[in-house]
């Protein structure tokens, strides 16, 4: 408890107040550590990956990660490019190594066909080293199998 330096003499008086500047000092501390902390620990653009079985391999220093959104929209990065500017994208990010390896992610809403013409975009720019990427998972997730189309169903929908 805290004693009153204001009394006169030696009768000290108790004070019932908490002195809450050391408090402080601890939350802004904490509000400055998870501010730095936190955009180390998102993902930069949002996509939901397949899970897969393989064994994980060891990434570069520095990946570079072309996305497949869901709307099917491309990312190089973090950043929105357009399928026809791909190669001049991937030559500025690559310093023009065709021999960099490029990760590739598509949300797992994306059809096979749309994932093949994104590689044959990669292929003919000229980059032949392309990873697929997904999600670490087990052998006893069940598997699901897309029903054929009937003819009720629009073009392109399972």
């Amino acid at each position: 408890m805290a004693g009153d330096l204001n009394s006169d003499g030696n009768d000290l008086h108790e004070q019932h107040e908490i002195n809450v500047t050391p408090l402080i000092d601890v939350m802004l501390v904490l509000l400055i550590i998870f501010m730095v902390a936190a955009p180390l620990s998102t993902v930069d653009v949002a996509v939901d990956l397949p899970v897969s079985t393989a064994k994980p391999q060891p990434l570069p220093d520095k990946p570079l990660y072309l996305t497949i959104k869901a709307d099917r929209t491309l990312a190089l990065g973090n950043d929105t490019v357009e399928r026809l500017s791909l190669a001049s994208a991937l030559d500025e990010h690559t310093a023009a190594d065709r021999n960099t390896r490029v990760f590739l992610r598509a949300d797992k809403v994306i059809p096979y066909g749309e994932l093949m013409r994104v590689m044959n975009l990669l292929r003919s720019a000229g980059y032949l080293k392309i990873a697929l990427t997904g999600i670490e998972g087990t052998d006893s997730e069940p598997v699901s199998v897309a029903k054929p189309a009937s003819r009720s169903d629009p073009p392109g929908q399972p």
